[in-house]
């Protein structure tokens, strides 16, 4: 394959995985405390003489996005929001994890955890424990927990050292390799649950556009493979 081969079907490849995104994003348009992801091209070039060297493009990074979701209100005495910068600190089966994702509830063993099972953490990484039948429990801006007018914990909103180096995991949780530290002021709101800051509109608009940029794409390819058929078969002759 030439060049020109080799330079198209690395930007197919590209808009592939583009197209995978986008399709993820859509389906999670109503996923609470989803992060809506894009996928960043870049130029991977080799060395040469002037006249061997070859640009290619490479889309391997996935650059999600932080904007804040819109506050649902849904009245739910263990769902929770963070209004401004933060995450839910949880307790993964592979370690501690950082989330949006606020609809929690206690477990059978008295645990407040999110819907998939995991624990959820106060600042210092320790699982956070309500008295059953609690009524009357009420959730403060700083995330205490407060039952019959006293504290019993206080949900733990961390904030990562370097959110652009985060690493997605099951849809809504995400590892921060590099660490986190406890945000100052958080601003927790009972009653409410974050919804995905994907707006499907727009994705469905980018969907078209890489559609069509495929689509240009393969035709570019099948002109470039006859073209290269009727040099070969001139040759021949």
């Amino acid at each position: 394959m030439e060049t020109a081969g080799y330079t198209a079907l690395s930007r197919q490849t590209g808009l592939m995985r583009e197209m995978q995104v986008i399709a993820n994003n859509i389906a999670n348009a109503n996923t609470t405390g989803f992060r809506q992801e894009g996928v960043i091209f870049s130029e991977y070039v080799t060395d040469g003489d002037g006249l061997s060297g070859v640009a290619m493009a490479a889309a391997r990074v996935r650059n999600t996005s932080f904007v804040q979701g819109t506050l649902e209100q849904t009245g739910g005495t263990f769902d929770v929001a963070i209004e401004g910068d933060g995450f839910f600190l949880i307790q993964a089966p592979g370690g501690q994890r950082l989330t949006r994702a606020g609809a929690f509830s206690p477990s059978a063993e008295g645990t407040l955890v999110t819907p998939d099972g995991h624990q959820v953490l106060d600042a210092g990484g320790a699982p956070i424990f309500v008295p059953p039948n609690s009524d009357d429990l009420a959730i403060a801006g700083d995330g205490t927990i407060s039952s019959d007018g006293r504290a019993i914990g206080q949900i733990g909103v961390v904030q990562p050292l370097e959110p652009r180096q985060m690493v997605r995991e099951g849809g809504v949780m995400f590892r921060a390799d590099e660490g986190f530290e406890p945000v100052d002021n958080p601003r927790v709101l009972q009653g409410f649950v974050e919804a995905s800051n994907v707006d499907p509109i727009l994705q469905v608009a980018r969907m078209v556009e890489v559609q069509r940029a495929y689509e240009l794409g393969q035709s570019f390819m099948e002109r470039e493979d006859e073209r290269v058929r009727t040099a070969l078969k001139a040759f021949i002759k």
